[in-house]
């Protein structure tokens, strides 16, 4: 199968909305076993899969779980990643528009 069918923008929007899927059962997981004592996941891996596009599950779990809404520097690194992706948007979104053009 040739690389631009693969690139689309329904298969891009797939695979955020599974990234943040998955970044948010992690918060949850993470709670759990904190609460239960047991191996946590870590704020590195946390982290990442915020860093790889899943900020918005990571703000969500966050929000519903109330876990790490007051540690730092992790929530001053979560909002820098969150920063980054939306000036990251807005350039391919300008890109992509200056490309229509």
């Amino acid at each position: 199968m040739p690389l631009n069918t693969l690139l689309t923008l329904t298969n891009a929007l797939g695979l955020i909305a599974l990234v943040n899927l998955w970044t948010f059962l992690l918060f949850g997981l993470d709670k759990l076993r904190a609460r239960a004592g047991s191996g946590r996941v870590s704020e590195g891996a946390l982290m990442t899969w915020a860093l790889l596009g899943g900020i918005i599950g990571a703000y969500a779990g966050r929000a519903l779980f109330r876990h790490k809404t007051r540690k730092q520097p992790f929530s001053s690194h979560l909002h820098q990643i969150a920063i980054l992706q939306v000036c990251a948007v807005a350039l391919a979104g300008g890109w992509m528009l200056a490309r229509a053009l």
